[in-house]
């Protein structure tokens, strides 16, 4: 048999790479893809348990402005106590149910944490005097909106408008709502919490 070529050779080392290997680290592609996988179950779990856990009344009011201010005043509205028995909560008008919009909400309020740390409104003359501006900011939100969180509860399809005075009779009739660009929140103001001073 005679020797092998100075030719061949580089073809027997070019054929080397094409030729599958069987090793035993190549077992870490599929354990690695595992373990990718289980890891981003744990943290979509984990981050979802957090945003749930700050999108309920509890969260909402646990600093003392929430509590202390706004919270007193929700108190005493039907939205909390009413003779049905069903509550709206802070996150119930505050925080969109659908996913994106949530999550757009709650990197928005990381400006409410912000103003937390540094001291906007920690005192009540403090929050009085930002509390227009507040409640101009929540108001441009839900118009923005269409009123979007009133409308988790509330449908102009299932209002008995015979139940209603003339005037609520006339704006929730769906001919007033589409001639004038009105949504719940431009006649609404106020419905949770106390108006505020200079608000015309």
């Amino acid at each position: 048999m005679s020797e092998p070529t100075g030719d061949k050779q580089p073809e027997k080392r070019w054929s080397k790479l094409w030729r599958p290997p069987f090793k035993w680290y190549l077992l870490w592609v599929p354990t690695g893809g595992i373990l990718m996988f289980v890891a981003g179950i744990v943290f979509w779990g984990g981050f979802n348990t957090v945003l749930e856990a700050t999108n309920t009344e509890a969260f909402c009011t646990s600093c003392h402005e929430m509590h202390d201010y706004v919270y007193q005043e929700y108190q005493k509205t039907i939205h909390f106590k009413n003779r049905t028995g069903v509550r709206a909560t802070c996150p119930d008008c505050h925080v969109p149910k659908p996913w994106i919009y949530k999550i757009i909400r709650k990197i928005r309020a990381s400006n409410e944490v912000y103003h937390k740390i540094m001291g906007t409104i920690d005192t009540r003359e403090k929050f009085e005097a930002h509390r227009l501006e507040l409640a101009e900011t929540v108001w441009a939100t839900m118009k923005s909106t269409d009123s979007r969180e009133c409308r988790n509860c509330h449908a102009f399809i299932s209002m008995d408008l015979a139940k209603q005075d003339p005037s609520a009779q006339k704006k929730h009739t769906i001919e007033y709502i589409r001639e004038s660009g009105k949504t719940c929140i431009d006649c609404h103001k106020g419905i949770a919490h106390e108006l505020p001073e200079g608000y015309e």
